[in-house]
């Protein structure tokens, strides 16, 4: 029994490695591509409206990605998918750069994002099972590493800009290392048949039934959630210098501090999880997210608008990841369904982030478009209940959540 139990605990220290491994690749693809993007529109000629078409359309088959994920992966578990589309990822992002003309782009962005959806939703089915083995706490770290790699995508950028490389070979540096990151962990995932559901679900619903209401409730939060982060990954940096007059060295700092704080928060949220169950730090992320948007909306200087941009990545950076983890005890089976769903508000926040803020910032200004993401995020908070969910682990570990730590652990 005891070689047994050492057997385990050694599976799901390097299932979590390799987990750790794909989301903090995936994150490293999407930003090294983002901070690409004024480089792309440079090189094709693009105008603005043409340019937020082929970024809309990302969100929107990714959706797509999400749903077919959830339909393959109790058939093939999600660890195949991963070993597959992580990779296929960093190609697609790759021939972004590699595109002649927008005409071909389009088709290339529509593979990019259909990846994108499948592996969004097949990384976290994978950390949903590996938390699920542990019996604590785990999402946030994952998406604590997916944050990093976000940082190192846009770092990858910023050297290529400075050593004068092409958009494909920038890309390309990108791609190089997550495919073989992701060759690396890909053996490491926990096969289909680890992946098992409890069948003593927290719902106690029959075998296979996937609640839609407690879904519901949670993916609305996470819908505001990206709205939110649309309108500071996406504004932050024009409302500083545009609105608030910040210089063009002091600008960026906002994205900067909101992505900063962001990583910071999910990386050190497992514990308070653990400690608090899951629905304090939805309610307190909720008001600290909304305190910081508001404090963007009146900030009457570009130092006071960082703060406030620090604070909405701190406050709501704990709430998709505790998502997914309702989504996983919702889930009877351990299909996948319920993941895919909460995974489809992702995408519906982000489109409709894209267009609101733009929409209230023409019609009115940024202030007042900083002002709709701040009062949304009130609901967050409202919406903390419907994360208590029966059966989610609370107060100290059991002995199976004892393994020892793989490194870089927070």
């Amino acid at each position: 029994m005891g070689i047994d139990r050492a057997t385990d605990r050694a599976t799901d220290r390097r299932a979590r490695a390799g987990a750790t491994a794909f989301y903090l690749v995936q994150g490293m693809c999407f930003a090294g591509l983002l901070a690409q993007v004024p480089t792309l529109q440079r090189g094709l000629g693009m105008s603005d409206g043409t340019l937020t078409l082929v970024l809309l359309a990302v969100p929107v088959v990714a959706g797509a990605g999400s749903v077919l994920a959830g339909a393959l992966a109790p058939r093939t578990g999600s660890a195949v998918l991963l070993r597959l589309g992580g990779p296929l990822v960093a190609v697609a992002i790759l021939a972004t750069g590699l595109a002649p003309s927008v005409a071909v782009l389009y088709p290339v962005v529509a593979v990019v994002g259909l990846l994108l959806g499948v592996v969004d939703a097949t990384m976290n089915l994978q950390g949903v099972a590996v938390e699920r083995r542990y019996g604590r706490s785990l999402l946030s770290s994952f998406h604590g590493a997916w944050s990093v790699g976000g940082i190192l995508g846009a770092l990858a950028a910023v050297l290529a800009h400075s050593l004068g490389w092409s958009l494909v070979a920038g890309l390309g540096l990108v791609a190089a290392v997550a495919v073989v990151v992701d060759v690396a962990a890909g053996p490491l995932l926990l096969p289909r048949a680890a992946e098992a559901g409890d069948p003593v679900a927290a719902t106690g619903g029959a075998a296979g039934r996937v609640p839609w209401r407690p879904l519901l409730l949670v993916g609305i939060a996470v819908t505001i959630v990206y709205l939110a982060d649309s309108a500071a990954s996406n504004w932050s940096t024009k409302y500083i210098e545009d609105a608030l007059d910040g210089a063009a060295d002091v600008a960026p700092l906002g994205l900067a501090a909101y992505l900063g704080s962001q990583m910071v928060g999910r990386l050190a949220a497992d514990r308070p999880v653990i400690r608090f169950g899951p629905v304090l730090p939805v309610l307190a992320g909720g008001l600290l997210g909304a305190a910081g948007l508001t404090l963007v909306a009146v900030a009457p200087a570009p130092w006071a608008a960082v703060v406030g941009f620090a604070a909405t990545g701190l406050g709501l950076s704990v709430v998709v990841p505790l998502a997914f983890s309702v989504a996983g005890r919702l889930d009877p089976d351990g299909s996948g369904a319920a993941v895919a769903r909460v995974n489809l508000f992702n995408y519906v926040g982000f489109v409709l982030g894209a267009g609101l803020i733009g929409a209230v910032a023409e019609v009115a200004s940024l202030r007042w478009a900083f002002a709709v993401p701040a009062v949304l995020a009130l609901a967050v908070a409202a919406l903390a209940p419907a994360f208590r969910v029966a059966g989610m682990r609370q107060g100290p570990p059991t002995e199976r959540s004892t393994a020892p730590d793989v490194p870089g652990r927070r």
